[in-house]
């Protein structure tokens, strides 16, 4: 007998586990958003400063076209979501 095996997980015990993978995982994603909101802002100012439009609808139409790739169908709400994220505010986050 192997005494280095370890007893069989319980359901709540892998429910839990999981949880808190999601929850870790879920302050990750909330910080890349931060920060490609933060990056989206520094370009819109650029662009504008330069006399250009806020908005480049061709480069947010490849943006969606690689969510939808990557995510599928869903991957389009995905997307649009984060494209008002980013084109909510050009100065800086209080």
């Amino acid at each position: 007998m192997d005494d280095t095996t370890t007893p069989p997980q319980t359901s709540e015990d892998v429910i839990d586990a999981g949880r808190t993978r999601i929850d870790d995982l879920d302050r990750r994603i909330i910080a890349l958003i931060t920060e490609r909101v933060d990056i989206s802002a520094e370009i819109q100012r650029v662009r504008v400063a330069a006399g250009g439009a806020r908005v480049q609808l061709s480069r947010e139409m490849e943006v969606i076209a690689r969510y939808r790739e990557g995510l599928g169908k869903p991957g389009t709400t995905v997307a649009l979501t984060l494209l008002e994220l980013c084109r909510g505010r050009v100065g800086p986050r209080a």
